[in-house]
């Protein structure tokens, strides 16, 4: 079973990101999908952590992803006040909305560590709301070349399902371009 936890702030699409992931599994055949939120106040800008599992088979397990395969961080400040780390497993790859490199982090002779410039992909396909860069979608093609549980093709499909028109396309245009984009230190 893959467990995927993202980390984000109210307004960046970390629970849309979720659900879109959920359903990419699904549509590409995967038989247990779960996506799911966690937050306080329902606000923008609030910490807000979604999670998602995928499995070939049922997923009986309710409870918080703890140790996750994946972790995905869309807002950077997030690591300054939370431990985006805790629980990873061995093995383990955290993705990152950066412009640095993979080896630039503390905790990249540790762990695999994946990059991305979610923020000016978005601005760039002008993926913006409320003025803010929306970052699930980028972030969400990262994930897809990280992992063999979902195909970009599914995750272009659920993207386009989800937005329909020029929304859509330019929301799939900057999941494949981080796909192409990802820079990962190991």
């Amino acid at each position: 079973m893959l467990e995927v936890r993202f980390h984000g702030r109210g307004g960046q699409g970390a629970v849309t990101a979720a659900n879109l992931l959920a359903a990419a599994a699904l549509r590409d055949g995967r038989k247990g999908v779960q996506a799911f939120p966690h937050f306080g106040g329902e606000r923008r800008g609030a910490p807000v952590t979604s999670f998602v599992r995928i499995s070939a088979d049922d997923v009986r397990l309710r409870s918080r992803v703890y140790h996750p395969d994946i972790v995905v961080v869309l807002d950077r400040q997030t690591l300054e006040s939370i431990d985006v780390t805790a629980g990873l497993t061995e093995g383990g790859t955290i993705v990152l909305n950066s412009r640095k490199q993979p080896t630039e982090f503390e905790f990249s002779d540790r762990l695999r560590v994946a990059v991305v410039d979610a923020a000016g992909i978005s601005i760039a396909h002008k993926l913006l709301v409320s003025g803010i860069p929306a970052l699930n979608t980028p972030m969400l093609g990262a994930v897809a070349r990280l992992t063999d549980e979902i195909s970009l093709e599914a995750l272009l499909a659920v993207i386009r399902e989800q937005w329909k028109g020029s929304a859509g396309e330019a929301n799939a245009e900057a999941a494949r371009e981080a796909y192409d984009r990802l820079e990962v230190n190991r």
